[in-house]
Order: C-alpha cells, then sequence, then structure tokens
C-alpha cells in the first residue's frame, strides 16, 4: 500500500491566502497529530478503497499494511461512530508532549454501541475524563 493518504473535503487548517491557498499558523504546526486521528483517516482511506474496488477486503487490506486482520477490524470499527464523533477525532487538538489523551482501545466499546445518541453520552464522558489533569 504504497498510495498517499489523501482526504478531500473543505478543511480550514489557517487563514486563507489569494489564490485560494492556505497558510498554516505556527500554532497549528506544532505538536503532533494524535494516533486516533491518523487511524480515522485511516478507516476513512481503507472504506474508499474497499468502495471503489481497489482492494477486495480486510485480508487484502492486512497483508499491503503488513499488521493483522483483527488490527484492520480495530481500525474500520471507527467507522461506526456517529459522523460528529468521527469529525471530532479528525479534529483533535495536536499533542504538545507526553500521551495522547484518548487512544483506540477507549474507543471500542462507544463504537460497539449501536445507537448514536448513546455514543454520543460515551464520547462526552471519555472527552471529560481526558481531560482531568
Amino acid at each position: 500500500m504504497n498510495e498517499a493518504l489523501v482526504l478531500r473535503g473543505r478543511v480550514r487548517l489557517g487563514r486563507r491566502l489569494q489564490g485560494g491557498s492556505t497558510k498554516l499558523n505556527d500554532s497549528t504546526a506544532s505538536g503532533r497529530v494524535p494516533r486516533v486521528a491518523r487511524l480515522m483517516a485511516l478507516a476513512i482511506r481503507f472504506e474508499g478503497l474497499l468502495r471503489t474496488g481497489k482492494v477486495r477486503n480486510y485480508v487484502q487490506i492486512a497483508k499491503l499494511g503488513h499488521v493483522t486482520r483483527a488490527r484492520v477490524t480495530q481500525i474500520m470499527n471507527l467507522r461506526a461512530l456517529a459522523p460528529d464523533i468521527q469529525e471530532a477525532l479528525l479534529f483533535l487538538p495536536r499533542v504538545e508532549r507526553g500521551r495522547d489523551p484518548i487512544h483506540l482501545a477507549q474507543l471500542q466499546p462507544i463504537a460497539r454501541t449501536i445507537l448514536w445518541p448513546e455514543q454520543r453520552a460515551l464520547w462526552r464522558r471519555l472527552q471529560a475524563a481526558s481531560t482531568e489533569p
């Protein structure tokens, strides 16, 4: 899987320049993107590859990514989250130092919850717990 990860959509990262390009603010560029944000983007990309037929199934994704099928399933489970939770994951603030405040294992029980209102309640609790000192 040597393709670049490309997400299409409207994203505003900084102030708009003439000609439609965007300049990143210095504060936006510092730190690192949280791992769950990258995994969420990867799940969206994998779903697109499956939908377009570029890959046949999770087995093929796992082989291309040199990971287990179970790991691909864990990543793809993020697509079961309510759309607003997925968006929140994609736009989590960058981590300046230390550990990420939210981990994939914490999101799996939320993704297993079928009803979106219940997911949202669990998400709010997780967010509150992750911001406590």
